[in-house]
């Protein structure tokens, strides 16, 4: 059966049955409800092409990553994102559009995109300080929600994000508490925005216990093992060596993790980790006991929660921006333990 045939059979136009399919808000509940009951009668499954005639829309959420340099997008904890995301897509009868781009062209990208009419809204990824693709998002009059937040960005727009300022002077605290006072922090790129705002609450941290921030123990880069490994080694071979290490991606306290065992040291006795953990479904942060003292935070869950910002918005078109604000959990694993020179003899 196709649309022409199921409106026919109801009595109704093929506009108000497609969007009565489609969630428009100006449809009477009633009517959905019949619409909906009539298409699985009938195993009616609409065409995607045929909607975006009839309702002037596309169904399809558009996603736009920038490669050409070394970005945080590139980070694997992207496809966990896209894999919550997309549940509520096909909640939705919605597909994605991916687009992979180098950074100079991705705001013609989303002009593209715009002018084509080939998506309804798009999520934006990777936020950093000073954004200019959220005004350019906002002056093409395209719905959008972002994956985090923008500092320096006055304008309103939709969002989602973890309070990463929180979780790391959280965790700055706890280490502080252990009796760490040489804390390193291997952060992501401090371009984007989540980055700085984990510094930021680090610093504060310190600075409210009269601990100096020592520039020797920061390091900012591309989150990988290689990265984390690379910088613990560096930072563990100087005279007055780190204690503790906080780190912002569970895939770069791996190699952390490798620098401390390859000096012979033990993780959670000699040397503490604290690091974020996205609760990746490929790389579990332990099973029973968490292996990493961690701050927590799914980011399925945020593509879940953000996809379904993202519709409502589409839907109800004139309403406000929404934002949500996350807690990560502070999570107690085996890798951290009370500065050495605090232990038990």
């Amino acid at each position: 059966m196709n649309l022409k045939e199921l409106s026919q059979l109801l009595g109704l136009s093929q506009t108000t049955v497609s969007r009565a399919l489609n969630g428009y808000p100006e449809v009477k509940e009633a009517t959905r409800k019949k619409v909906a009951e009539a298409a699985q009668a009938h195993g009616y499954s609409p065409n995607v092409r045929a909607k975006g005639l009839a309702t002037g829309r596309s169904n399809a959420i558009g996603h736009v990553i920038p490669t050409a340099n070394s970005h945080e997008m590139v980070n694997p904890i992207f496809g966990d994102f896209i894999a919550g995301a997309g549940e509520i897509y096909m909640a939705n009868n919605y597909e994605m559009m991916l687009t992979i781009t180098d950074d100079a062209n991705e705001e013609d990208i989303y002009r593209n995109l715009k002018t084509r009419g080939a998506v309804d809204g798009v999520i934006l990824h990777g936020p950093k300080m000073n954004d200019t693709r959220i005004p350019l998002l906002i002056e093409l009059g395209m719905p959008f929600v972002v994956h985090g937040r923008a500092s320096g960005v006055d304008l309103p727009y939709s969002w989602l994000d973890v309070n990463n300022r929180s979780a790391f002077r959280r965790a700055t605290d706890f280490l502080l508490d252990l009796g760490h006072r040489r804390i390193a922090l291997l952060n992501g790129i401090e371009t984007m925005d989540f980055a700085h705002r984990r510094r930021t609450g680090y610093h504060q941290a310190l600075t409210e216990r009269g601990v100096p921030l020592d520039p020797a123990l920061l390091r900012s880069e591309e989150m990988t093992e290689h990265y984390g490994y690379s910088g613990a080694r560096e930072m563990l071979a100087q005279p007055n060596s780190p204690t503790a290490f906080l780190v912002s991606s569970i895939i770069s306290a791996l190699g952390v993790r490798r620098a401390i065992e390859e000096r012979g040291l033990k993780m959670g006795r000699d040397v503490s980790i604290v690091t974020h953990d996205d609760t990746l479904s490929y790389l579990a942060n332990g099973e029973t006991v968490p292996i990493f003292t961690a701050t927590r935070s799914s980011v399925r869950d945020a593509g879940r929660a953000l996809s379904q910002m993202l519709i409502t918005l589409i839907n109800t078109p004139n309403s406000d921006p929404q934002h949500t604000l996350l807690e990560a959990e502070l999570t107690l694993g085996s890798s951290t333990g009370p500065a050495p020179q605090l232990a038990s003899p």
